[in-house]
């Protein structure tokens, strides 16, 4: 280990994740993970660390944290006014934390949930193969709770050396985003009336939506073949509909399994772009072929990767 982090205020809901808890969701265990997995990446990328790496999820109100000795960070997503010592700190820039230094996120500028790494990740304890936080199981880093004031964070070993990384920030959204969704596995399950209404419908996030899922306000959706289906498996992205009518997008918490309808799946390229939503702010969906989905996340692998211009 090289040093570690101490939490002087945690914010208000920063958690440790990795890319997630994969292989596990046969024995209902959430995959849990980041909400923006493109900044999570991209972080890590800057440092030169692995694309799984841990790093801190910061929503909406940032933590101060203080360094035992030298480590180098780098944040991505939302933005935040962030300052080392007392040095200004922009997005997606290695930066040199020194020891003793205190490292503040203040206001927030755009977007929900940024993302704190630093070189060669948080050595916290792995739990079933990810040191990935999920809150509604517990299990992760703190027995999968947020961080708390006097939490340590124990940073790996870095890689040796830090290489110029050309990938492209991800454009926050402000107020509000259009994610292209692919058709559900109950589709046929809603009415022609009800999926134009979902396709032409201004939803808004409401207040509690969390990393589970975002609870949608809007019209109503009428189910054509009952409210209800036999539980199978929920991929993040899900869009189910319960017998109140009012979609739930599923999130990075979400259980294994459901037993709503599920009208579409937002494309992976567009759960970046979900993620850095909050209450308040809206979502319209726009129908996707699977051809346009894989096209999609290729272009978004390339940008994060510094391959197109």
């Amino acid at each position: 280990m090289m040093g570690a982090l101490r939490v002087l205020r945690p914010g208000m809901l920063t958690t440790v994740q990795d890319l997630g808890r994969w292989g596990q969701q046969h024995l209902g265990v959430p995959v849990a993970g980041p909400m923006d997995w493109y900044s999570h990446r991209l972080a890590n990328a800057i440092l030169s660390n692995t694309p799984d790496a841990a790093a801190l999820e910061i929503t909406l109100i940032g933590p101060e944290l203080v360094s035992d000795a030298e480590v180098v960070c780098a944040t991505a997503g939302a933005e935040f006014e962030v300052v080392a010592g007392d040095r200004r700190i922009p997005a997606c820039e290695p930066f040199v934390l020194r020891a003793g230094e205190r490292l503040r996120f203040g206001a927030r500028v755009r977007g929900t949930r940024a993302t704190l790494a630093v070189s060669g990740g948080f050595a916290t304890p792995a739990v079933m193969g990810s040191r990935a936080t999920s809150l509604i199981s517990r299990l992760g880093p703190f027995g999968g709770r947020a961080l708390k004031v006097g939490d340590v964070l124990p940073v790996g070993m870095p890689a040796a050396v830090v290489r110029r990384h050309g990938g492209r920030p991800m454009l926050t959204p402000h107020g509000g985003a259009r994610l292209r969704i692919v058709a559900g596995p109950h589709e046929a399950r809603f009415g022609e009336q009800a999926r134009s209404v979902f396709e032409k419908t201004r939803y808004l996030v409401t207040p509690d939506s969390n990393r589970m899922g975002y609870r949608l306000d809007g019209p109503r959706l009428q189910h054509a073949g009952g409210p209800e289906v036999l539980s199978d498996a929920t991929p993040i992205g899900s869009v189910q509909v319960p017998s109140s009518g009012c979609p739930i997008l599923l999130m990075a918490d979400r259980p294994t399994t459901g037993g709503y309808p599920r009208i579409g799946t937002v494309i992976t390229a567009d759960l970046c772009i979900a993620g850095q939503l909050g209450p308040g702010d809206w979502i319209e969906f726009q129908a996707c072929s699977r051809a346009a989905a894989v096209e999609a996340l290729r272009r978004r692998e390339a940008a994060l990767n510094g391959t197109v211009g």
